[in-house]
């Protein structure tokens, strides 16, 4: 399972700078339980590809124990109690304060190991800061400046050392043949008898395998003869009982189904439409770049004005992932089913199809005549050739000259053009664009001894007129 870090420190010291700065977004679970407040935001850190993270950051603890600072200093406790690695966060302008040295011997007590992170260092002499903090008698203190992106990267050099070697629970097998299935939804939108009718009509459950607390649970089975591996967080409702810990474990089991999934299928509730969490969870799923198809539950339940109502607000709120299939079931009466996995087989073969430089490079010389880039400030992009970067998802990397001034509606372009040139469904598309590089950058020409003699001549020639 990915190893988690927890960003805790009191207000407006830079944590969220520092969460969106590490996760390049900032995405919050609202969960409509009441005493889970929203000051919890999980996200994964991708800026080292070989040794991706989930990051969580936390409410600014006041040291007020009342109200909303009490629910907002529990979550925190929460998050500290779960996380494989704590940063604390404090203001290198501010300098060390009361509150400061009370969250330290908080985490001193709970035992976890922990950074001190100065953040807005900028304009700062970063070793009298260290100095100022050293009192603190912490052995890592890591100055940054998360607003100017400065230093970020000597924290994650110092982040991933620390971290686990080895995940807790062993990834899910790749097994060739065998599509990889997570089923994501909040509360109530029918997540678990689905599930449950998948496993108990007619099927064959080859194997079950257990995770930890904060893991999925995988389950083999098998439908019309075609193996699948279902990753079931049905037992977020079950988890829901346990105190303040419910977003918590909510968050993290769906970012990590999500790592482990080939095809995330997002359950939504027919009579509520999209709500803000259904939002957030479609959110996850396509930062990850999954494969995605949208389950519009309880449809059977549901009258004609509602159905109308229903599509109505689908084709509004879900235009951002509008490449998705959305498919409407009922998992109680198993209506819709047989549907959604023709959906999912048509997501998984588009997110994991093998590309060959040639048609790669054909459709992208296609593309480019059907409609040439435009001319920005003078320059004009040429795109040369492109070949295929991965899959799940798609990816394409296009080599060329001036690709930066290419519009983000020249690449919107480019790919609607790749997604119905090759009749891909259910899966985003992600284009990487290279520049060459010149091999004369950095040179000075040294003329030749024979150059050197004609342009004396020349230069005589041109005087004596």
């Amino acid at each position: 399972m990915l190893p988690l870090v927890a960003l805790v420190g009191r207000p407006n010291v830079g944590k969220s700078t520092i969460f969106n700065a590490l996760t390049r977004s900032r995405d919050a679970l609202v969960h409509d339980e009441p005493g889970v407040t929203r000051d919890r935001h999980y996200g994964i850190c991708r800026r080292d590809e070989d040794h991706p993270f989930a990051l969580c950051d936390t409410g600014g603890l006041s040291g007020d124990e009342e109200g909303l600072a009490g629910a907002t200093a529990r979550q925190a406790r929460s998050a500290v109690e779960e996380a494989d690695l704590v940063l604390f966060v404090v203001d290198g302008r501010e300098g060390p304060s009361a509150l400061d040295e009370n969250i330290l011997h908080w985490l001193r007590k709970s035992g976890r190991r922990f950074f001190l992170v100065v953040n807005k260092t900028d304009g700062l002499d970063e070793e009298a800061v260290v100095a100022e903090f050293a009192r603190f008698g912490v052995e890592r203190i890591i100055p940054i400046s998360a607003a100017h992106q400065r230093g970020i990267p000597d924290l994650l050099e110092e982040i991933i050392p620390e971290l686990p070697a080895e995940r807790d629970v062993e990834i899910l097998p790749d097994e060739p043949g065998r599509i990889r299935i997570a089923f994501l939804g909040r509360p109530n939108v029918g997540k678990s008898t689905l599930v449950n009718r998948l496993l108990g009509e007619e099927r064959m459950i080859a194997s079950e395998v257990p995770g930890t607390t904060r893991d999925s649970i995988a389950v083999a089975m098998e439908r019309d003869g075609k193996p699948y591996l279902l990753i079931d967080t049905a037992g977020l409702r079950r988890r829901a009982k346990v105190e303040e810990a419910v977003e918590k474990f909510s968050v993290f089991k769906t970012l990590q189904a999500i790592e482990n999934a080939q095809v995330v299928v997002v359950m939504l509730d027919a009579g509520e439409g999209v709500t803000e969490q259904d939002a957030t969870v479609l959110g996850y799923v396509l930062d990850s770049g999954r494969a995605l198809v949208v389950a519009v539950n309880k449809w059977d339940d549901q009258d004609k004005y509602t159905r109308e109502q229903a599509l109505s607000m689908l084709e509004r709120k879900l235009s951002f992932c509008e490449w998705a299939e959305r498919m409407t079931i009922s998992a109680k009466n198993g209506t819709g089913l047989k549907e959604l996995f023709k959906a999912i087989h048509r997501a998984h073969a588009s997110a994991t199809h093998q590309f060959s430089t040639a048609e790669t490079t054909k459709a992208l010389q296609v593309a480019v005549e059907s409609f040439p880039p435009p001319v920005v400030r003078g320059h004009v992009a040429k795109m040369k050739f492109a070949h295929p970067g991965g899959a799940n998802p798609p990816t394409f990397i296009v080599h060329g000259n001036r690709l930066t001034s290419l519009t983000e509606s020249y690449r919107r372009y480019l790919e609607n053009f790749f997604r119905k040139r090759f009749k891909l469904v259910g899966t985003p598309v992600k284009f990487v664009f290279r520049e060459g590089e010149n091999p004369y950058e950095g040179k000075k020409n040294v003329l030749t001894e024979r150059q050197v003699k004609a342009k004396r001549r020349l230069m005589k020639h041109v005087k004596g007129k």
